[in-house]
């Protein structure tokens, strides 16, 4: 997963819902349509988010297909609109998802609150905390950064130290791993909550929202003007 860069506390911890994620699909199937963009019918908020697809493989499981997201408070409605596409056709890891993958896509929306530095590299709790970590690589005099969703250790059977060594090399660093490296980290953990949809549950509330709104129109009294 990649980020933009700069994490910042978000005062209002927003649950990620399933419309959240069916706006993501809305916002992808747009693209191959060529049709216009779709409206957003969740409520306004800032937050830091992530938006994740996965693919469907042969064996019945998935893989990822794109992840980015961004660590900075933004205008949730413009941040969905954007990363729906650039995690999917701009994760420069996998070539970009194309409109024959759309039906086996899952789509996972990701918002990010309570962020606070930890202690030190083992202050944090598996499938509860996501992680950020800075430190200098004194190497090549660069300053390297990284993160993994609260979900990636969890998902991965890691334990805590095997997560921060997977993070060291996530943010480039291909020195030797030690004790004194990991104590030295700068770390920020943070939390989210999480949402997702199949493509098949994705049109499944496409379908039902289709009829609800045809049911409204049936019901709604037609403006017939009265003769004087």
């Amino acid at each position: 997963m990649q980020a933009a860069q700069g994490p910042q506390k978000d005062p209002v911890v927003l649950a990620a819902g399933e419309e959240h994620v069916q706006f993501c699909f809305d916002v992808l199937s747009s693209h191959f349509s060529g049709s216009s963009g779709p409206v957003a019918y969740f409520d306004e908020a800032v937050c830091p988010l992530f938006v994740t697809w996965n693919k469907e493989d042969r064996r019945g499981g998935t893989r990822l297909r794109g992840c980015i997201g961004t660590l900075q408070a933004r205008n949730l409605r413009t941040a969905l609109r954007e990363y729906a596409l650039t995690s999917s056709l701009k994760d420069r890891r996998f070539p970009p998802v194309t409109s024959k993958e759309l039906p086996l896509l899952h789509c996972t929306v990701s918002l990010l609150s309570a962020f606070e530095q930890a202690q030190d590299w083992l202050s944090w709790v598996i499938g509860l905390h996501g992680l950020i970590i800075e430190f200098d690589d004194h190497m090549t005099g660069h300053k390297r950064s990284a993160t993994f969703l609260p979900e990636v250790a969890a998902h991965e059977n890691w334990t805590q130290q095997q997560t921060i060594d997977a993070l060291i090399r996530k943010a480039g660093f291909s020195g030797s791993v030690t004790d004194d490296l990991r104590s030295s980290l700068r770390i920020t953990r943070y939390r989210s909550t999480t949402a997702s949809l199949t493509y098949a549950e994705y049109m499944q509330r496409v379908m039902s929202s289709n009829e609800l709104q045809t049911q409204m129109k049936v019901a709604s009294p037609s403006c017939v003007p009265v003769p004087a």
